[in-house]
């Protein structure tokens, strides 16, 4: 089949060749990173989407942000381990490959990179004719990141009496957006620009906050603290995630009323009829991103994450657990 067929049946590759040299990224082959100032260097990967946000995102016609979160997914994943994120590739796939909107999602990809001090590497795109309903297009990030084997943070450290630390989201971030969607549009009938008094913004203008990368802060905090664990408050809520780092003989005690809770959040509660308990398990509720350290550390954390122009609060503490206890308590 040639160039000329193939474009018949719905592939552009003059066109993803036209793109790909208009965005000017590295040539992901001959990209040097240097991990030997770790003693003994440990690679750290990370992967994902950015899941229904993308709907979101081509209701409003707003693409410059989506790629920011996608950045903020990988990168958070492996600053969590306690490692330095290198690297970050992209894919992008579309039934017909939508120049302008694409060169938007780079344009957000290279700001989360900024954000993230990690570099954009290069990516891939794909044309997929029919594939996608209404010319839809997905998204897919790929980071990998360094630590010396002697400092990652696997959360084996945390002990009784350790101190849990949340830092605040900007938002819903890019998880939950199935039941967020459901609940805006098909419940309540909202138009993607529909002003919402108690948010000062449109509905469309709320869901899109891209996701808060946490690189920058970590690296501040970890350069002056001992941290024991850290956790991205992703899908599965501040209960799953953190349930995933808590040594077996240990439970988190949270304290559900430490902390403010953005109004998206209770907005989305009350008119999806969400039970409290299923709201943690599928929301971060303010919280995007948590630390576990000893108490001794726990003023000096705060100070520096306050430094870094972020909210964080005293959330709850480790404590010794029985058996039949859960790993993650919220009280």
């Amino acid at each position: 089949m040639t160039t000329t067929e193939y474009k018949k049946a719905g592939v552009d590759i003059e066109k993803a060749e036209k793109f790909v040299k208009s965005i000017k990224i590295k040539n992901p082959s001959i990209f040097p990173f240097n991990i030997s100032k770790n003693a003994s260097p440990v690679l750290i990967t990370a992967t994902d989407g950015v899941g229904t946000k993308i709907q979101v995102a081509q209701m409003a016609g707003k693409h410059n942000t989506i790629g920011i979160d996608l950045v903020a997914m990988c990168v958070n994943d492996i600053i969590r381990y306690g490692a330095n994120p290198l690297v970050f590739s992209n894919y992008i796939s579309a039934n017909r490959l939508n120049i302008k909107i694409a060169k938007q999602i780079i344009k957000g990809i290279k700001q989360g990179c900024k954000q993230a001090q990690t570099t954009l590497i290069g990516g891939e795109t794909a044309e997929m004719p029919n594939h996608y309903q209404n010319n839809g297009y997905d998204l897919a990030g790929f980071a990998a990141g360094a630590a010396d084997k002697a400092e990652i943070i696997d959360g084996l450290q945390i002990k009784a009496g350790d101190q849990i630390v949340g830092i605040a989201s900007s938002g819903l971030h890019s998880n939950g957006y199935s039941l967020a969607r459901k609940i805006c549009f098909d419940i309540l009938k909202l138009k993607i620009d529909t002003y919402i008094p108690e948010l000062s913004k449109t509905i469309g203008e709320e869901l899109l906050i891209p996701t808060k990368i946490y690189v920058k802060t970590l690296k501040t905090i970890l350069a002056k603290n001992k941290i024991n664990g850290c956790a991205h408050i992703t899908g599965g809520g501040i209960i799953r995630n953190l349930a995933k780092i808590i040594p077996q003989r240990y439970k988190a005690v949270i304290r559900k009323k430490t902390w403010d809770i953005p109004f998206i959040f209770n907005y989305l509660k009350k008119n999806g009829k969400i039970t409290n308990n299923e709201m943690p398990n599928v929301f971060n509720n303010g919280i995007g991103f948590i630390l576990i350290s000893s108490k001794n550390q726990l003023d000096d954390i705060l100070t520096n994450i306050y430094k870094a122009n972020n909210k964080a609060y005293l959330i709850g503490e480790i404590s010794n657990k029985k058996n039949g206890e859960n790993a993650v308590a919220m009280i």
